[in-house]
């Protein structure tokens, strides 16, 4: 959700007349878009701003901006920790970020404006991709849910979805310039359709996305398992182009916990779903995410939790110590665990969560594979001379490559046969005559990297970049 926020924040700058900061160069305007999901963001929040009050005091004309989760929960308090931000939006109204710029300039005071409900849905602002190949689709925002641990539900607000006909419209204009590969995009997936009415809405989107000439690869992220229904489960199955991959939060395998956490479901059930996949899609890779250490955790439903990873064969597990936020129920909570003892659990769970994901990776040995070859990767080094890419069912792919010829473009389709697997990737051989399909994504890519040569940019304009905050820094220049 931050990654496409931040490709729509990018694209309101450069409409607005911005240019992406180039290597080296000091940017005049920084964007951080954060996330409030776990304790770690704000330290890097406070942290990178407080990096930057030397270089606001030495250039004035400097502009600092904070959006995002963490903006619509910390408002003010931004302000008074870091009075040297120029603008704090929230996540309601990113598209206001230039007109709050150019008010913070003009009246030479910091603009703090945090709307409580969604203005403009964000697919509807423009847009700068990373990749020529991929795009996120937006299908709805907000979620409905109220997990104790969460405190999205209060930042992102209720769950708003958009039209069916919108969604399609903006995926054929994406197809049409070269995108091959979307994401469906939504806090819950599964609960889509709920503002219109129909609760059988989301499968019937996978399956007119089935129908749209040129789309290669569908995903979808995230489903909650409590609305999870067979009805998606066909649809996955049955449309050619939505890929063998599900991710599955389980949170916790403990059925106590579970319910501690509201999360609406039990592990039975989770099982059960997850055998009618795989029933359904033999080949599919699944992953989920893991908290430990949830208040009042006991050794028995770490255990639980050990034993339904362990029966769930997990592709890749997402792992969490919990984080106490202020605002969430959880957090008001007595028995909360003490950091060494969830560090314990931590490290075990990852021991197992390792061996299990290794295991399931020895299995793709042997096999064929298609890979949509990366954005950026390209040869991964001149030692190994491989590319770097994603199966359909999402494994990372690592091709060995022929030194002598010329390396497919990103957005292009290469088949490989799998000859190693490590805990998180695959590696596999392309072989001494390699089947590449070159697809109109590849073509994008030529065209971007054409005219990226042609028209450097041009420095006169203000030069911004955009950083998310989530569990890493990632610059998106």
């Amino acid at each position: 959700m931050n990654v496409h926020d931040s490709e729509r924040l990018s694209g309101l700058l450069e409409a607005a007349g911005y240019a992406p900061v180039i290597a080296g160069e000091s940017a005049d305007l920084l964007v951080f878009n954060t996330c409030a999901v776990r304790e770690n963001a704000d330290n890097k929040l406070y942290g990178n701003l407080g990096q930057l009050y030397e270089r606001k005091l030495e250039n004035p004309d400097f502009q600092i901006a904070v959006g995002g989760c963490l903006a619509q929960k910390d408002r003010k308090t931004i302000i008074d920790k870091a009075p040297w931000v120029d603008v704090v939006f929230g996540t309601h109204n990113i598209g206001s970020l230039p007109a709050l710029l150019a008010r913070a300039k003009h009246n030479g005071e910091a603009q703090i404006e945090i709307l409580e409900s969604l203005e403009t849905f964000p697919s509807d602002l423009p847009t700068k991709r990373d990749s020529t190949y991929s795009a996120w689709v937006s299908i709805s925002v907000g979620c409905n849910n109220t997990c104790t641990f969460c405190i999205v539900p209060s930042l992102r607000g209720k769950e708003k979805d958009r039209r069916p006909g919108e969604i399609l419209a903006e995926i054929e204009a994406l197809v049409a310039e070269g995108v091959i590969e979307v994401t469906l995009l939504g806090q819950n997936v599964n609960t889509y359709g709920v503002e219109f009415g129909d609760k059988g809405a989301f499968a019937k989107l996978l399956r007119a996305c089935g129908n749209i000439d040129g789309l290669e690869r569908v995903r979808f992220t995230s489903p909650h398992p409590a609305a999870f229904t067979d009805d998606v489960i066909a649809a996955m199955a049955e449309t050619h182009n939505v890929m063998p991959q599900l991710h599955m939060p389980l949170q916790s395998g403990s059925d106590r916990i579970l319910k501690e956490m509201k999360r609406s479901y039990r592990s039975e059930k989770y099982l059960g779903i997850l055998d009618r996949v795989r029933k359904a899609i033999p080949d599919a890779s699944i992953s989920t995410d893991i908290i430990v250490g949830f208040p009042s955790e006991t050794e028995e439903d770490f255990q639980e939790t050990l034993r339904v990873i362990k029966e769930s064969r997990f592709a890749i597990c997402y792992t969490f110590q919990y984080s106490k936020r202020p605002g969430t129920p959880a957090a008001d909570l007595p028995e909360q665990i003490s950091k060494e003892i969830v560090q314990e659990r931590y490290e075990r769970l990852l021991e197992v969560v390792n061996d299990l994901a290794w295991a399931e990776n020895k299995l793709q040995i042997g096999k064929r594979v298609e890979v949509l070859i990366g954005n950026s990767e390209g040869r991964k080094d001149d030692r190994t001379h491989r590319l770097t890419g994603r199966a359909r069912d999402s494994r990372l792919v690592h091709i060995n490559w022929p030194v002598e010829l010329a390396a497919p473009r990103p957005g292009d389709l290469v088949w490989a046969e799998v000859v190693d697997a490590k805990p998180y990737f695959l590696i596999a051989d392309a072989g001494i005559t390699p089947e590449v399909k070159r697809t109109r994504a590849g073509d994008a890519f030529d065209a971007f990297e054409e005219a990226s040569c042609a028209t450097p940019v041009a420095l006169s304009k203000p030069r911004m970049g955009v950083i998310d905050l989530n569990v890493s820094v990632k610059s998106n220049d």
